[in-house]
């Protein structure tokens, strides 16, 4: 019995490779941008899911890009160091005593633990904020908000350099004004100029939902800039999902080929959007 449950699991195994091949050649060369953030990041067993997955993708000659959030461990530095947020609208207001903290967290512990996550299960990664060579120039998102950075001139040169010796880059949100400023961006904000900048062939946004859902609570599978706007205007899309399409949408127009929005929670989420034939998650398309 044992070895008839063995041969059935070499079978699957077997057919699920052969299946994945077209699209192993599909994604060949393809820069795929992928935003990680969440509670997966503060789980040892999830990150380290996560970063098997990148290795692989960049085993097999995709050349992925990492952009990462961090909002959790902020929130755990700032009441450590008995620092109060204001929030204005929601939206945290990120003072110049915050933003040290938000620049300390990002770039220095969480980055740095990706960036080992990753070493770890055989791949060469390096972590980078947006302030390296510039690459991340922003304006104030909204003067009331502080230094909180609207990304309005990315710089990909270092990037492309990383991918072609075959590294992988991973970026903390953390963008220079113009007067030499330190900004923090929001991690979708950041990964969909980044991606934009690098025309992408994918962008994958790493949340805890399992993609866009229609009015009936089902997830819609396959969209398009204009299906986003109509369920948006008819409030099908709101809350949080509203500036995760708007970042999708964004990037598309920008010259991403597509994006998607997908459950970072499910084991080998970005393997079984990228070389499987269901996909996962809600993927846009500009039409």
């Amino acid at each position: 019995m044992k070895q008839r449950n063995m041969k059935r699991d070499w079978i699957a195994t077997a057919r699920t490779l052969s299946e994945a091949v077209p699209y192993l050649r599909r994604y060949d060369d393809a820069i795929v941008v992928v935003k990680f953030g969440g509670n997966a990041m503060g789980d040892a067993e999830a990150m380290a899911s996560f970063a098997r997955d990148i290795v692989l993708m960049r085993q097999v000659g995709v050349n992925p890009v990492v952009v990462h959030g961090g909002g959790p461990m902020i929130n755990d530095m700032l009441s450590r160091l008995n620092i109060t947020s204001e929030f204005v609208k929601g939206k945290r207001v990120t003072d110049a005593a915050t933003v040290e903290v938000v620049e300390m967290v990002l770039s220095g512990r969480v980055n740095k633990s990706i960036v080992q996550a990753i070493n770890d299960e055989g791949g060469r990664a390096v972590g980078l904020s947006g302030k390296d060579a510039n690459m991340i120039v922003c304006d104030p998102a909204d003067p009331a908000l502080g230094f909180v950075g609207n990304p309005v001139e990315v710089t990909p040169d270092t990037l492309l350099q990383l991918l072609k010796a075959e590294i992988i880059p991973v970026i903390a949100p953390i963008g220079t004004g113009r007067e030499g400023e330190t900004f923090n961006i929001n991690g979708d904000t950041a990964a969909g100029a980044i991606a934009a900048a690098l025309k992408a062939d994918r962008l994958l946004l790493l949340t805890d939902v399992p993609g866009v859902k229609d009015a009936s609570g089902d997830v819609v599978t396959e969209l398009t800039i204009d299906h986003i706007e109509k369920l948006t205007q008819d409030g099908t899309i709101a809350g949080g999902m509203i500036p995760k399409t708007e970042t999708c949408v964004t990037a598309i127009r920008g010259g991403v080929r597509a994006a998607v929005i997908l459950d970072g929670t499910v084991p080998n989420a970005c393997l079984l959007e990228l070389f499987t034939e269901q996909g996962a998650g809600s993927i846009i398309r500009h039409g």
